[in-house]
C-alpha cells in the first residue's frame, strides 16, 4: 500500500516568533497593501507592530518546509475574549488549509491561557476570509469592544465553551 502524501498544512510550522522580522514584516506590507486600498481610512482596524509584542498577544508564523514565512496572524487577549488580528496567508499558499492551521494554533494557544471566546472583524470585501471564519464556527456578531457600527465590517465571534456575550 503506497503512504499517503501528507497536506501541505501538515508541513507547515506553526509557532510564536517576534513580527519585526525583515520576512515578517514583508508579509505584514502585503496585508496592508491588499487591505488599505478595499477601505476608507477609518474602517482600516489593523494593530500596529509595537502592539504585537505585547504581553496580551499571541502573535504566530507558520513557515513551509524550507523556512520561508508563508502565514501570519495574533490573538490579543482582552479580559473578556481574545481578538484575532493580523490574518494573512501569501496569495501562493491559499486554498492549502494553512490559514486554518494557524488560526486553529492561535485559538489553542489562547485557550491555554484561558481564553474560550474569539472575536473578529474583517472586511465585507473579503469572502474568503469570512467563509474561512464561517468554517470555522465564527458566527456573525455586532460590534464589540473597541468598535462601532461599519458598513465596512463584519464582525463574528466564537465561543469554544459556555455563552457567547
Amino acid at each position: 500500500m503506497a503512504a499517503k502524501r501528507p497536506r501541505e498544512q501538515d508541513l507547515m510550522h506553526i509557532t510564536t516568533e517576534p513580527a519585526n522580522q525583515p520576512e515578517v514584516l514583508a508579509l505584514i506590507e502585503q496585508l496592508d497593501a491588499y487591505q488599505k486600498p478595499l477601505y476608507p481610512a477609518e474602517s482600516f482596524h489593523g494593530i500596529d507592530l509595537a502592539a504585537l509584542s505585547q504581553p496580551n498577544v499571541i502573535f504566530a508564523v507558520a513557515r513551509d518546509p524550507s523556512g520561508q514565512a508563508v502565514a501570519c496572524g495574533a490573538i490579543v487577549i482582552e479580559p473578556a475574549y481574545g481578538e484575532l488580528k493580523r490574518m494573512f496567508t501569501l496569495p501562493s499558499h491559499r486554498g492549502k488549509g494553512i490559514a486554518r492551521s494557524l488560526v486553529q494554533w492561535l485559538e489553542a494557544q489562547a485557550q491555554a491561557r484561558g481564553c474560550h471566546l474569539f472575536m473578529l472583524e474583517t472586511g465585507y470585501l473579503q469572502p474568503e476570509a469570512i467563509a474561512l471564519y464561517e468554517r470555522l464556527g465564527y458566527s456573525p456578531r455586532g460590534p464589540f469592544g473597541p468598535y462601532s457600527e461599519d458598513p465596512n465590517s463584519v464582525f463574528m465571534h466564537k465561543s469554544v465553551d459556555g455563552p457567547i456575550r
